[in-house]
């Protein structure tokens, strides 16, 4: 099954939307980009909610819209849950009383979602006496991510569902939405202008600026790609994917297993087996040409240049290969001439657990 978008949309001002897109209609699809792009009305157009929005969106079998046959299935048939930038609950409801609203549409069509287990999830269970108004920004998104998908939803739409939350509430709610991501089992399309947030959710990235899609595919190679793109600049980070296999209750570290190689990392509580997202700043990486006999660094991982890209007068960026992942070092322009850094040169790559968090 995929998701298959073409829209077109133009606004007085001259801004015009032109995307067209073939997606997985499985796991966590990113949209990201600066504001005003065009990521929020793309996003409104699959949902229906953006009436000059032409050409047509396809989920699986579905025929959401084709304006050349002249289908267009309104906003509240389609069977989509949208989550917006201020969760959009009903004040004058309190948490169950949002949740049993969400319950009654899908009942309508004979679909029901299990409450008890999306409440253990998001750990919704002391607020639903609540009214909304009661609610911190976080479990305010949180609340609004259950309603959404007690309704029943064939793919889950966010809006920039953090995008009104400081950095460490931002922080707090990753957890939750990392355990969704793991749960769920219907596609979810979601759109941010940050990319820690994109990197930490995302399987598919899709890049936007200016109205059109710039790049997309899987989220480690978009990241990891050759320059220019995302792979430049101080926020240039690799992502590897990985699992706990051990952890060390005396040093409070655990070991994460990828493909390739181990790290050691900063205990966050998740058990042994716990499938786990990596993300790996390229600032966060040094290099060196033998393995440390002593240092305090612990996670030191045998690599191979894949290429190097210059940013500036003072600064080089080094493409990394473990086995087929690829990690990203930032270092001086000096430390890469005394390193004598090539395509092909073996080398150690070097990061600390504690930029690991």
């Amino acid at each position: 099954m995929s998701l298959s978008i073409a829209l077109k949309l133009a606004r007085p001002g001259g801004f015009t939307l032109d995307v067209e897109l073939d997606l997985p209609a499985t796991g966590w699809t990113t949209i990201l980009g600066p504001s005003g792009c065009g990521k929020t009305t793309l996003l409104r157009g699959v949902a229906g909610l953006e009436p000059d929005a032409t050409g047509c969106v396809v989920l699986g079998d579905r025929n959401l819209q084709d304006d050349d046959q002249g289908t267009r299935i309104p906003c509240h048939q389609r069977r989509l849950g949208y989550v917006f930038q201020d969760g959009a609950l009903f004040p004058h409801l309190t948490v169950a009383g949002n949740f049993a609203y969400a319950r009654r549409r899908a009942a309508d069509q004979g679909l029901t979602v299990q409450q008890d287990e999306l409440l253990d999830l998001l750990d919704l269970g002391p607020l639903m006496d609540r009214h909304p108004q009661r609610l911190s920004g976080g479990e305010r998104q949180r609340v609004a991510l259950a309603r959404a998908l007690l309704a029943a939803p064939t793919m889950l739409l966010l809006d920039e569902p953090l995008a009104s939350l400081d950095r460490p509430s931002r922080r707090a709610i990753y957890p939750y939405l990392e355990r969704l991501h793991h749960w769920l089992k219907l596609p979810v399309l979601h759109v941010t202008h940050d990319l820690e947030e994109a990197a930490r959710l995302g399987d598919t990235l899709v890049l936007m600026d200016g109205g059109r899609v710039q790049a997309h595919g899987r989220l480690g190679e978009i990241l990891t790609q050759p320059p220019p793109g995302l792979a430049m600049g101080s926020e240039a980070c690799a992502v590897i994917e990985g699992t706990v296999t051990e952890s060390d209750d005396t040093d409070h570290l655990v070991t994460v297993s990828h493909g390739h190689g181990q790290f050691l990392v900063p205990d966050s509580g998740l058990p042994v087996g716990s499938p786990v997202r990596i993300r790996v700043m390229a600032r966060d990486v040094s290099l060196a040409m033998e393995a440390p006999r002593l240092s305090s660094i612990l996670n030191v991982l045998p690599a191979q240049v894949i290429d190097m890209h210059e940013e500036g007068a003072a600064r080089v960026l080094v493409r990394l290969a473990l086995g087929e992942t690829v990690l990203l070092a930032a270092v001086t322009r000096r430390s890469a001439l005394a390193l004598d850094l090539a395509p092909g040169r073996d080398i150690y790559a070097q990061i600390k657990s504690l930029a690991l968090l």
